[in-house]
């Protein structure tokens, strides 16, 4: 993808780093988030709070693509106050987004707004695809539902949309997931979590930007999509592969009770480990997609190669 506009609304975390280490050289890209960033190059930073219009709303007139990132991390306590802004981050600045589309003269060409494969019911029997996957009603699960709700509620008579509901994405960038299990195996503690039987859906970064291109190339392409490697992986076979790529011949598993006691130290929710998630892409299979990184042990290796050694050994 060259020479377009594009626009990332939460944009400074992980996959909008990672989306705009891919992109910045080629494209002009402007990132509209909470942070105050400097602009370099061909990057521009705005800043918004989510729920106000305000200056930034200029940056949405002629943009090719908009990519909406923005929504508080899950990774934290599931108490009350942090339910609410979970779910007030997503569907709150979704609307705000698809009231200033809606009076622009010259109104983003597509918007693809994120969502995530936790939307499928824990899964160990059957995979889960955008036609026969099976939805419960816990609160990870409800997030997804009333994000991509208030998404389809949006009518936009010029501006294409689509939703993709994202694995967990494996990339370089500090902030994403392979850094803690790099740590993990400095410790000896690369070992599987839980019973390590719970399914591992995952998707390269490099995949996560090549479906955007691809949608955006591919005018007749709307609505949802699942943005998940073709193979996902068993949790004991995820870890074993990244030993393997990293050269440490053990790891020590972390039962269920340890994890949902690490959780509650480090203020997170031990779902975010053992839930299952099965997911295919189907529907990008059927309309053509090719993934430049359907396998995982291709993907780790292209994955260490930008990180240094000591990112997963002591010594």
């Amino acid at each position: 993808m060259k020479n377009k506009r594009i626009v990332i609304t939460g944009g400074s975390g992980f996959i909008g780093r990672s989306l705009i280490d891919l992109w910045q050289h080629n494209n002009d890209i402007i990132v509209i988030s909470r942070q105050e960033m400097p602009s370099a190059d061909r990057v521009r930073y705005l800043h918004w709070d989510g729920v106000h219009k305000g200056p930034w709303c200029e940056a949405l007139e002629q943009a090719d693509i908009l990519i909406n990132l923005a929504g508080k991390s899950v990774n934290c306590r599931y108490t009350g106050k942090n339910k609410q802004e979970i779910f007030d981050s997503r569907t709150v600045t979704t609307r705000l987004l698809g009231e200033v589309i809606a009076g622009l003269k010259q109104p983003p060409k597509l918007w693809v707004n994120a969502a995530s494969a936790t939307i499928y019911r824990h899964a160990e029997d059957r995979p889960m695809d955008e036609f026969t996957g099976e939805m419960m009603n816990d609160f990870s699960v409800q997030v997804c539902k009333k994000w991509e709700q208030t998404f389809n509620d949006i009518t936009l008579p010029h501006t294409r949309k689509a939703i993709l509901r994202m694995g967990i994405v494996l990339g370089w960038e500090k902030g994403g997931v392979m850094y803690p299990y790099m740590n993990l195996l400095k410790f000896g503690l690369g070992g599987y979590q839980g019973n390590g039987k719970q399914r591992y859906t995952w998707v390269h970064i490099a995949d996560v930007a090549g479906m955007i291109t691809w949608l955006y190339e591919n005018e007749h392409l709307s609505g949802v999509f699942n943005c998940t490697s073709p193979n996902p992986v068993l949790n004991k076979d995820f870890m074993r592969t990244l030993r393997q790529a990293t050269g440490h011949l053990f790891g020590l598993p972390a039962p269920a009770f340890m994890l949902e006691i690490g959780a509650a130290i480090i203020g997170t929710e031990s779902e975010l480990l053992l839930k299952s998630r099965w997911v295919l892409p189907t529907r990008a299979l059927k309309e053509g997609y090719t993934f430049r990184y359907p396998e995982l042990s291709k993907a780790i290796d292209h994955i260490l190669a930008h990180v240094p050694r000591s990112a997963y050994h002591l010594f």
